[in-house]
């Protein structure tokens, strides 16, 4: 399965990405540089932390305007699994391939510490790996994290069962606990904690490991033909 790693001005989370998948995960992957036009060669998208554009205007305000994203987009609409972490998910939403908007930390500060997520929906592409309700540690680094949205959208997440991970201790006032959401279609996934950065036992934790690994284990079921 080969990769895209997307980086825009201010991605500082692109290398950690990259890493995660060569290095741990053993599968192909490349630096994609924003005014990128196609992005038809890769099988997986992957929107990393950082900063893009220096957060102006809003987190992922932006990057939401760059040429890549037109191919994220159609990318998504082609089913591909696209996953964005921290700025990436603030940038999906900006995209409008998620819903819902990211506001300031309840405590206006920066929060960067390994926190506990539970896993709501293990029936994804991205969390077949997991065990229902099963808790796994995962870090988190942001000052823009509080996920907010109206109650319509809410009770769409929650009918859809769209709420992917929730805090166990909420670090940042988000909405029902929320730390990732998924599209409708399943394909789509954005979350602020980094499972990049979990992905081998000196770093303090694998569990973000098994993430990646749903991706490709669902990939090649749909794609490799079994002899």
């Amino acid at each position: 399965m080969k990769f895209a790693v997307i980086v825009f001005p201010g991605s500082n989370c692109d290398i950690d990405m990259y890493h995660a998948i060569k290095d741990e995960l053993g599968e192909e992957v490349e630096y994609v540089w924003h005014d990128t036009e196609s992005l038809e060669e890769y099988d997986g998208i992957l929107l990393p932390g950082g900063f893009s554009y220096g957060d102006y205007l809003r987190s992922g305000a932006i990057a939401r305007f760059s040429r890549v994203m037109q191919e994220v987009v159609k990318a998504a609409n082609d089913g591909k699994p696209v996953l964005g972490v921290c700025n990436g998910f603030q940038i999906l939403l900006e995209s409008g391939l998620l819903p819902g908007a990211m506001r300031r930390n309840e405590s206006l500060s920066f929060i960067c510490k390994p926190v506990q997520l539970k896993v709501e929906n293990n029936q994804t592409m991205f969390t077949g790996e997991y065990e229902l309700g099963q808790t796994i540690t995962i870090p988190v680094a942001h000052g823009e994290g509080n996920y907010y949205c109206d109650k319509d959208t809410l009770a769409r997440l929650k009918a859809n069962n769209q709420i992917v991970f929730t805090y166990e201790q909420n670090p940042n006032g988000s909405l029902e606990n929320i730390a990732g959401i998924i599209n409708e279609k399943g394909n789509v996934l954005g979350m602020m904690p980094h499972p990049e950065r979990a992905v081998d036992e000196l770093l303090g934790s694998a569990d973000g490991l098994k993430m990646f690994q749903s991706i490709v284990k669902t990939w090649r079921e749909a794609h490799v033909v079994k002899a």
